[in-house]
């Protein structure tokens, strides 16, 4: 379009477009199924959008697009697109398109010369051999006979001697539709020449029917064309598939041909050792018996270094399985102190239960007896309460201090463990021993973890049962059982109360 002159002038509709053509160009299999005009619904404008977008990304713009870079364009984005889609085209499209550019920019700069050149010699001929008919017509007939008719078919006969004439007229019969608008504008120019001569003249329907047909021509051979572009750039891609398959090909049979080499010399090599095969076969027994020597050395300074490894393997899993006797101990000892407080806190629960009955008990006495009885009394039920609170602190003292001596054996555990873990380690990426004697290492400090977690956990639910098994007894003494009985005896005999009252309205 002659109006267009940036691409900032470009539309939806011719963005589209040159963006599917230049992708069908670089990748007809992908650019096939996307249409080259916009539709005239919304929604479809969008996927068409994001169906661009896609295949722009497939075929590597690594710039920032989106349907939106379409149908709501700016001149940096489009401009970024068209210079992408330019450099990816193939360099053989490339080239052949530029250089029919350069061919059609070259035939038409000739052409126009042409003209130029052309209808000035003929305009010039024109004009002298107008003056020569006139003035011959003038000097063989009289002033008074000299009359329009025959002017008229004098000129009439030199325009037609010049018409059979032309040298052009073979020149440009055929061509594009440059050459027939040259020919128009020549004859609409002897036309207005000689507007009294029909003569030789083609009408203008005439032309405009050669124009449409030799329009009609030319769309013919750009479709031609384009599939001979598609159907060329398809072999192209056949090609180079095929070319690819000879290059692998050729790579595996270079390496074949690497490896036979490789057989060949040491075949050569067996070969040329066969003439002095005696002495070839001697020094041959000397160096495996040196390799042998070798193999018995390093053996021996593997068994060298091998039993200390061992000596430290079997001393680390002695310590191991120490710690886990040990552990074990505490544990048991943390459970006979558990069993302990709990057996004192049920002493002192019955203690208790002790006490508020003799305070029951006293309240029922007589006031008569002797002040210095329940002084006694007292005295010994508060020695009673200061022993058994000496021994409960006692237990709780013990038990922290417990708890610390666990916490402290946890810790050296942990640490002795990662030590001979990492020691162990070690030695156990060179020998299968080690590494089975690491395995159950592993295993056993895992076990060891679950044996305590479970334990601990045997503990708490313990402490949950006591805990429960007091909330019973609260319960039994707060008779719940009992109370929730008489509610529901209470509900009964609301129930009939309302009943009868309910009889006695419908009585009354």
């Amino acid at each position: 379009n002659e109006e267009i002159d940036s691409v900032k002038q470009f539309s939806s509709e011719l963005i589209v477009e040159a963006v599917v053509r230049c992708i069908r160009v670089i990748d007809p299999g992908l650019g096939s199924a996307l249409p080259t005009s916009l539709p005239p619904g919304m929604s479809a404008r969008f996927r068409v959008g994001m169906s661009l977008a896609q295949a722009c990304q497939d075929i590597g713009y690594k710039g920032e697009i989106g349907y939106q870079t379409f149908l709501y364009s700016n001149e940096p984005e489009i401009r970024s697109l068209l210079m992408f889609l330019v450099e990816k085209l193939p360099r053989e499209s490339m080239y052949t398109l530029l250089n029919n550019i350069l061919q059609n920019i070259s035939c038409l700069n000739s052409l126009s010369a042409a003209k130029q050149e052309y209808r000035s010699r003929k305009l010039t001929r024109l004009h002298k051999r107008i003056k020569e008919q006139l003035r011959s017509a003038a000097l063989s007939s009289p002033d008074n006979s000299f009359s329009g008719p025959r002017s008229t078919s004098d000129l009439s006969e030199l325009l037609q001697a010049f018409r059979g004439s032309a040298p052009s007229g073979e020149i440009l019969t055929k061509g594009t539709h440059f050459t027939h608008t040259q020919k128009f504008t020549f004859t609409q120019e002897s036309a207005a020449l000689t507007p009294t001569i029909p003569t030789g003249r083609q009408s203008e329907g005439d032309n405009q029917l050669r124009q449409q047909e030799e329009l009609a021509s030319l769309q013919q051979q750009l479709q031609q064309l384009c599939s001979d572009v598609d159907q060329l750039t398809a072999d192209m891609k056949h090609m180079t598939v095929t070319n690819t398959q000879v290059l692998d090909e050729l790579k595996q049979r270079e390496l074949r041909n690497s490896d036979e080499d490789e057989k060949m010399q040491v075949k050569k090599k067996t070969i040329d050792l066969l003439p002095d095969a005696d002495n070839n076969l001697l020094k041959l027994q000397d160096q495996v018996e040196a390799s042998a020597k070798r193999v018995v050395n390093l053996a021996s300074q593997w068994e060298k270094h091998r039993a200390p490894l061992i000596d430290e393997h079997r001393r680390l899993k002695e310590i191991c399985s120490n710690q886990d006797l040990e552990s074990s101990k505490k544990l048991s000892e943390i459970k006979s102190l558990h069993d302990k407080i709990r057996v004192s806190t049920e002493e002192a629960k019955k203690k208790e239960e002790i006490y508020k009955q003799l305070v029951t008990e006293l309240e029922n006495l007589p006031q008569d007896v002797s002040r210095s009885a329940y002084t006694q009394r007292i005295l010994e039920i508060v020695s009673n309460i200061k022993k058994q609170k000496e021994e409960i602190t006692k237990i709780l003292s013990d038990t922290k201090e417990l708890q610390k001596e666990i916490n402290s054996l946890t810790g050296k555990l942990d640490r002795t463990f990662a030590v001979t873990d990492e020691l162990v380690f070690k030695d156990a990426k060179k020998d299968e021993s080690v590494r089975k004697s690491y395995k159950y290492l592993a295993a056993l400090h895992e076990n060891c973890n679950q044996l305590i977690q479970t334990i601990e956990d045997t503990g708490t639910i313990l402490r949950e049962i006591r805990d429960l098994e007091e909330q019973i007894e609260t319960e039994n003494g707060n008779k719940t059982v009992a109370n929730l009985e008489r509610i529901l005896d209470d509900y009964k005999a609301i129930r009939q109360e309302n009943a009868a009252l309910a009889a006695k309205v419908r009585e009354g």
